[in-house]
């Protein structure tokens, strides 16, 4: 589990600590390119970190850097510039409550739309006076409440020079009414296009509609981690009264109390008790987690079983899953070079196709039978369609139609709602991305080099094998050296004790105990006729300097030398009586991950500072050629033998724990620190694993690849549906009202194509 420390930072940069935080609401957002718009003007102001926003709530939480004070006011200016607005505070500092502007469209527009489409199509009245008056009236007030949005929006951009869908909407669905409001009032006999005026703003708001319900799902894992943490807490006191108090009132070092059923409010220290919790909503593993005295709780965490004594150690802001929910909305508001070169086409892609509308109804106009005739021609390829009445008639639709369907929302969320998706599944599974930058390089790695201790392997000395000299007690000698071993801290005696792993109630107990730096253990046992032994348990080097015969383990010794693994010898006297052959052990899943690395395509290679021989040995056991094995590297090396590696045109991941390991997690193109890193260790990854093992390394890049292959999808469907529908729409084989619906689809499909992220598969 990652520690409090958790931050992300540009590599080049010292690692941000989040500042202050300002809310603030944001009127006239229609759509995700406009809560893009906001971010990015928000961003822009001196001293903002991040500025994620939501469009559902009409709201941006911009968080600042560390010393810099809050600007409110240039906050809002910025908005402003950028051409939203933002709500006057009332006198206790609050905003108004959002509103969504796409409620009215289910409320108003539906029904009106319904009505009129009934009356046109069904009833067959639609060119009766009474219907036509009503019609515009009705149409009249549905444009000014539903479409006032886009109208706004559009007012907004004009200002500032620049158009976006609020201008195509605003100019297909206005020209569509003023064209029939100026035929009505002058009696003259042309198809009206009330109908399709109302239409089209009620279907392009129920789009918008979904397109907030869909993308509030893009990203509610990060929902999920913000409402883990309880709002209450029970405070132990000096007295040992229990009493609730809201977790905002706890302080480090205050004491409190976790019943089975708990969720855990802050991060705390163990002090009484026993339990199992369960992390799985903050690190995605699975299995609930062991807890006694001395564990460290997290936040958000569930207490399953016993009853918990905790002291708090952070709260708040200061908490791993804040410093988590944080990683999570930094990714989200950073942008892909492939989401920039979408921003780019967008915004040189409105003013084409206005000059596009503006050509096709003119040639509609002027060219009215040539026009039918080609609109006939393809026809017969395509779908039959009614030419307009009137060349007039023919202009206003064609004109409203290129508009429509030309809306390049798809195009602006075909990449950030796959970047949200993904982020979000990410961070479901225990993997924190820093940014988008980081995700789109993991989906294009050739080469993942691995750190050994710690990675490949468990990083916790193990007893591989054991053995005995011969006539001698294999249980009793084994006894003896766990209980020589217990009373030092030396990872080698650790593990001796661990692998003997004694039953409850046998001690021994030595008339002296004494442990030699960097040698090993001697003591005295007495036994029951008063005899003393002289023992030793230590490096065979150490003893053979002190006299003992150690040459009935010499192979054994030799060919663990040649493993990498370390001999741990029990002598009593001058005699050799049993072996330790002590290594780091593969992790189980180790191999497999290999072998899934190697079948997606990824060379696989083992970068160490330990000996060769051991890299060799760990590196054949997990099935590397020795090619691909590089031991005895220096931390500076490391970084230099990436680059050598990167030469060829790869694109190189290094994944690393240690704190040696942080020059090469940051010279490759991909850092990955997996769960049990060190702190600098984080600080130089660009993903940070929180789960411990390796699985999630394979499932990392997996998801990375896909989301990529999801954006990529994403753009070829709003490319190849904008570049096929304006030509159609420009012929007149797409009526306005089936613009509105192809458009809204268009956005349904992109999105849900990036929700896609969210299964595991």
């Amino acid at each position: 589990m990652a520690s409090t420390g958790i931050q992300f930072r540009p590599r080049s940069s010292p690692p941000p600590a989040a500042g202050a935080t300002t809310p603030l609401r944001v009127d006239g957002m229609t759509c995700g390119n406009c809560a893009r718009q906001v971010t990015e003007a928000l961003q822009n102001v001196p001293g903002v970190l991040a500025a994620p926003v939501d469009l559902t709530a009409a709201t941006a939480r911009v968080v600042w850097k560390p010393g810099t004070s809050p600007d409110t006011a240039a906050l809002e200016e910025a908005v402003v510039a950028a051409g939203f607005s933002v709500p006057a505070r009332r006198s206790d500092g609050t905003s108004s409550a959002p509103n969504s502007p796409w409620t009215s469209a289910l409320r108003l527009g539906v029904p009106a739309s319904a009505l009129l489409l009934a009356g046109e199509w069904i009833l067959g009245i639609g060119m009766r006076p009474w219907f036509l008056w009503f019609a515009f009236a009705l149409s009249t007030v549905v444009l000014a409440v539903v479409g006032r949005h886009f109208a706004i929006g559009a007012w907004r951009q004009l200002r500032r020079g620049e158009s976006n869908m609020d201008t195509l909407v605003t100019l297909g669905a206005g020209s569509a009414w003023a064209f029939s409001t100026g035929a009505l009032l002058t009696g003259t006999s042309a198809h009206l296009f009330f109908t399709e005026a109302v239409t089209i703003v009620t279907l392009i708001s129920i789009g918008h509609w979904m397109e907030s319900r869909m993308s509030e799902r893009a990203g509610d894992a990060l929902k999920s981690l913000l409402n883990l943490a309880p709002e209450t807490a029970r405070r132990l006191g000096p007295d040992a009264v229990e009493a609730e108090v809201p977790c905002s009132a706890l302080m480090p070092g205050q004491r409190i109390v976790l019943r089975p059923g708990d969720r855990i409010p802050v991060d705390a220290e163990v002090l009484e008790g026993a339990s199992a919790v369960e992390e799985s909503m903050l690190t995605g593993e699975s299995l609930p987690v062991s807890k006694s005295p001395g564990s460290r709780l997290f936040a958000g965490t569930l207490n399953r079983q016993g009853r918990l004594v905790a002291r708090v150690q952070a709260t708040g802001e200061s908490t791993a899953l804040a410093h988590i929910a944080a990683a999570v909305r930094r990714a989200q508001a950073t942008r892909a070079s492939v989401q920039r070169l979408a921003d780019q086409i967008s915004s040189v892609f409105v003013p084409v196709v206005v000059f596009v509308a503006v050509a096709a109804a003119l040639m509609w106009f002027l060219q009215f039978d040539r026009m039918v005739g080609i609109q006939e021609g393809l026809g017969t390829w395509l779908w039959h369609s009614h030419p307009p009445a009137s060349p007039a008639a023919a202009a206003v639709t064609v004109f409203c139609a290129v508009l429509i369907v030309a809306c390049p929302c798809a195009m602006g969320l075909a990449t950030p709602v796959a970047l949200m998706a993904g982020i979000n599944a990410a961070a479901r599974r225990g993997i924190l991305i820093r940014d988008a930058v980081a995700l789109e390089k993991s989906g294009r790695l050739t080469v993942v080099a691995f750190d050994k201790t710690g990675t490949l392997t468990s990083g916790v000395p193990r007893v591989i094998s054991s053995e005995v000299a011969p006539g001698s007690d294999a249980a009793a000698d084994r006894t003896v050296a766990a209980a020589l071993a217990a009373g030092s801290r030396h990872p080698l005696s650790r593990a001796v004790v661990d692998f003997v792993n004694t039953p409850p109630g046998v001690s021994t107990t030595f008339g002296r105990w004494e442990e030699k730096a960097g040698a090993g253990i001697e003591a005295e046992l007495p036994d029951a006729t008063g005899r003393v032994r002289n023992l030793r348990l230590g490096s065979p080097i150490w003893l053979a300097g002190s006299g003992c015969d150690v040459s009935v383990f010499a192979t054994a010794i030799e060919d663990g030398a040649r493993r990498g693994q370390a001999a741990v010898v029990l002598a009593e006297g001058d005699k050799a009586k049993a072996l330790f052959l002590v290594g780091d052990p593969l992790r189980p899943e180790t191999q497999e991950l290999l072998r899934r690395l190697a079948a997606s395509g990824l060379e696989a290679h083992l970068v160490s500072g330990d000996s060769q021989a051991a890299c060799l040995a760990v590196g054949g056991e997990a099935g590397l050629p020795a090619e691909r094995i590089h031991g005895a590297q220096k931390p500076d090396s490391k970084a230099a033998l990436l680059e050598s590696l990167r030469r060829g045109g790869g694109r190189v991941a290094f994944v690393g724990d240690g704190i040696n390991d942080a020059p090469a997690l940051a010279a490759a193109d991909l850092g990955i620190a997996v769960g049990s890193a060190a702190d600098a260790a984080r600080e130089a990854a660009d993903i940070v694993l929180l789960r411990p093992g390796l699985d999630s390394v394979a499932e990392a890049i997996g998801l990375s690849q896909r989301t990529l292959r999801v954006i990529r999808q994403n753009l070829f469907w709003a490319f190849f549906y904008n570049a096929a529908a304006v030509p159609l729409a420009a012929c007149g084989l797409m009526s306005p009202v089936l613009c509105a619906a192809t458009m809204g689809l268009s956005d349904l499909v992109v999105i849900g194509n990036a929700l896609r992220l969210r299964s595991r598969s």
